[in-house]
């Protein structure tokens, strides 16, 4: 049997994201936190691939200068070259609308340039310069790497909890429902909250 994938809890999710934005450092290094926050959304808060970010061009993101509804996650830059959508959440919407507020090349952009440019509008980050990202900040956060796709298993592992697997499949763009099933092992949030709830009846009884 396969072991629950690794993930972050929610103090953890809100020590990283705070690490990549960076919001003490200069102008230039905090715009660049800017880009880095909103990159750890895409993925705690929409479930993207390290892949997939990458490959986001303005009109995934983006409908007439304003953040979309839904991210639509074209076959073109999917793993598995099925499109999926994704609805956008709360936090990740902020986090869109402060990288536009803060990236004047993106206000002038074309729908077809990536969202993630490096070094002009046709070449992006790479997934290993993303990589290096999410590794400095969890290094930086919580003491210990962090990858990318942990990031993908958090976003699962929070679905989990609050709707149905079938569900939780089509976000993350499986195929199959056996690639979601990991995601059904309960976690340490789930076994520290099992507890709480023990110790809550047991003194309920006394």
């Amino acid at each position: 049997m396969s072991s629950a994938p690794k993930t972050l809890n929610i103090t953890e999710q809100h020590q990283l994201l705070d690490a990549l934005l960076e919001k003490n450092a200069q102008y230039k290094s905090f715009r660049k936190g800017i880009r880095n926050y909103l990159i750890g959304c895409l993925m705690l808060e929409a479930g993207l691939r390290v892949g997939e970010v990458v490959s986001l061009r303005l009109s995934h993101l983006y409908f007439n200068r304003s953040p979309a509804s839904s991210l639509v996650l074209t076959e073109d830059i999917t793993k598995n070259h099925v499109e999926r959508i994704v609805p956008i959440s709360g936090r990740l919407r902020a986090a869109l609308v402060e990288y536009l507020e803060n990236s004047e090349w993106l206000k002038s952009a074309r729908s077809w340039e990536l969202v993630f440019a490096s070094n002009g509008p046709q070449r992006s980050l790479t997934t290993r310069q993303v990589e290096r990202v999410i590794r400095k900040a969890g290094m930086k956060a919580l003491g210990r790497p962090v990858h990318p796709h942990m990031l993908r298993h958090t976003f699962a592992t929070k679905l989990m909890r609050v709707t149905d697997m079938r569900t939780v499949q089509e976000l993350l763009g499986h195929c199959k429902i056996t690639s979601t099933e990991i995601y059904t092992h309960p976690n340490e949030d789930d076994k520290k909250k099992a507890i709480d709830e023990l110790d809550s009846a047991v003194n309920g009884f006394v």
